[in-house]
């Protein structure tokens, strides 16, 4: 198992491959100078490889995490066999734009004998946090989002962890853009079921993004930050970037040093490994 941590200026994409199987997080594709939506397809294409693209998780309907060219060429490309999101609406260009696009890839599948199933996640409605079904080498357990929090976009985000099967498995952590108070619910619901291995760090790294009890319970070895060079919000914050280094023993940004870094992530018998590569380059080993 592995995690790709693709840097995308301001926002998130992200894909995990684990036997033969893959999942793709967020879909963002950005208009900026730094990085083309070309050189994002080519690593994300090399990344992916022969591997069956089981889903796309759409964290969320901001741009930053779920644009509609970026949606498009997944479901394109990749044909997933799924595809989830939260279940709230967002009256937003972008998110009438991204819906278009699924129901126009539902509709084009619907005969060919392999529909695009659609998840539509609010965890208050589920029977089950995790569902089965959507791979054989991994399993996902969700923790977010649920009506009591759903107070903006960002509290709306899916919290979602995915652990691969067998001795090179792991468990990542995706966490959208969640903020503090919606952390807050999530730890006291939780607790310590939140543990994972690896960790997306939530809204970019943002000090909106922190609660210190939830941060203690997922007690992650390594942190990902997905963050633009020169990100207006000044992502990752400073406080961020001390929070993890206390509990994590590894903390990594794409944007660090004002340097443009895809992150690959592997485990490395007790500890876990964190390769940089810039998109030209592409060193992905299959």
């Amino acid at each position: 198992m592995d995690v790709l941590t693709l840097y995308v200026g301001q926002g998130s994409l992200v894909g995990i491959r684990v036997g033969g199987e893959a999942i793709v997080i967020d879909a963002h594709m950005p208009d900026c100078d730094d990085v083309t939506s070309d050189e994002i397809k080519q690593s994300l294409t090399t990344y992916l490889g022969a591997s069956k693209v089981r889903g796309l998780i759409l964290t969320g309907f901001d741009a930053d995490h779920a644009h509609a060219a970026g949606v498009e060429w997944i479901l394109t490309k990749f044909t997933p066999d799924w595809i989830m999101y939260p279940k709230y609406f967002k009256d937003t260009d972008c998110a009438r734009s991204v819906f278009r696009t699924i129901n126009a890839h539902e509709r084009r599948r619907s005969n060919t004998g392999r529909p695009l199933v659609r998840y539509s996640i609010r965890i208050d409605r589920l029977n089950d946090r995790t569902i089965p079904g959507l791979g054989r080498n991994f399993d996902i357990e969700l923790f977010s989002p649920h009506i009591e929090d759903m107070d903006s976009s960002n509290n709306c985000s899916i919290v979602a962890k995915i652990t691969g099967k067998g001795p090179s498995g792991f468990s990542y952590l995706a966490t959208g853009d969640t903020e503090t108070e919606r952390w807050s619910t999530i730890n006291t619901i939780f607790g310590d079921t939140l543990k994972a291995d690896a960790m997306a760090a939530a809204h970019h790294g943002a000090r909106s993004g922190l609660h210190p009890g939830a941060l203690h319970n997922i007690d992650p070895n390594t942190v990902l930050i997905s963050a633009g060079v020169g990100s207006q919000y000044d992502h990752p914050h400073g406080l961020a970037i001390q929070m993890y280094q206390a509990v994590a023993h590894h903390v990594w940004a794409t944007n660090a040093g004002g340097q443009a870094y895809n992150l690959l992530t592997r485990r490395d018998g007790q500890d876990f490994k964190t390769t940089t590569f810039q998109h030209s380059v592409v060193p992905v080993p299959a």
